[in-house]
């Protein structure tokens, strides 16, 4: 129950970012036990209460996040893979691209240039750390104050940076490590910009990478699960100890209380009572 009400506050979200990840489950029909599956996570929620959930599904195709946010309309923040296409064409829904996946190509290719030579790919970085940098400026900014920041300096970094890349990439080999960081941020121009249209929007999806942080960890330690129930609850229990510590509360102390009045409830109302973002008795100092 308290899955479900994070997931309605979840679609309430003014933007939603997604990633995914592997998991290996033994059991799971049709596939091999050393095949990979899949955890998708996504972030959210209406301001003051973050949402952070995972859900398992056999596969990474285009029908996992139509499955998973197909009454969703608002901005979505994903990486550059085809597979969120098919959301993104869906009516109401507006695409953005993440500035950290851009950063990392061209940081990838700022090590295999010859030592102590400063190339385009360096000039990439350090433009694209200026708009990372105007992002740390106005870091505790209303919506507002940051609005109008990035309009006043983001954007003509941007069309800067812009100018660069047209000027830049037909003197590069496609296939180097800089003509694919060069070519992949021309592909997601129109997506990357889009965070200048409000004060609220994120720069890059860092905030659903960080919550599959945990996962990943944890997964370092269990390796699989045995079925696919298994991975259905495991998705369950993270999604709710994740948005619990989102929401600062000690994880712990707030699962004994579920646990404890989570039986009695016999409405909604009860089980809402019980969401983290409800219970601010239990924020940690």
């Amino acid at each position: 129950p308290l899955h479900n009400l994070m997931r309605d506050a979840l679609l309430e979200s003014p933007f939603i970012h997604v990633d995914e990840t592997v998991v290996q489950v033994l059991k799971a029909l049709g596939k091999q036990p050393t095949s990979n599956s899949y955890m998708w996570v996504q972030t959210g929620g209406p301001p003051g209460q973050p949402v952070v959930l995972f859900d398992y599904d056999p596969g990474r195709g285009a029908q996992v996040p139509m499955r998973l946010l197909h009454d969703y309309r608002g901005f979505l923040m994903t990486d550059g893979y085809d597979g969120y296409n098919q959301l993104a064409r869906t009516d109401g829904i507006e695409h953005m691209a993440c500035w950290a996946h851009v950063r990392r190509r061209f940081v990838e290719a700022v090590k295999v240039q010859p030592k102590g030579r400063r190339g385009l790919a360096d000039e990439a970085v350090a433009m694209i750390g200026k708009l990372y940098g105007i992002e740390r400026d106005c870091k505790d900014a209303s919506d507002a104050e940051r609005l109008l920041a990035r309009q006043t300096h983001s954007v003509p970094a941007l069309a800067a940076l812009k100018a660069w890349l047209d000027k830049s990439l037909p003197g590069v080999t496609p296939k180097s490590a800089l003509g694919k960081a060069l070519s992949y941020m021309r592909d997601y121009w129109s997506r990357l910009t889009r965070y200048t249209e409000r004060g609220d929007l994120p720069i890059d999806n860092n905030r659903c990478e960080n919550a599959i942080r945990p996962f990943v960890v944890g997964r370092k330690a269990w390796l699989f699960s045995d079925t696919v129930a298994g991975a259905n609850a495991s998705a369950v229990i993270y999604s709710l100890l994740e948005t619990a510590k989102a929401n600062g509360l000690e994880p712990y102390t707030w699962l004994r209380r579920v646990l404890r009045d989570l039986p009695a409830a016999k409405t909604v109302d009860d089980v809402a009572a019980l969401l983290p973002w409800n219970m601010k008795d239990l924020h940690t100092p």
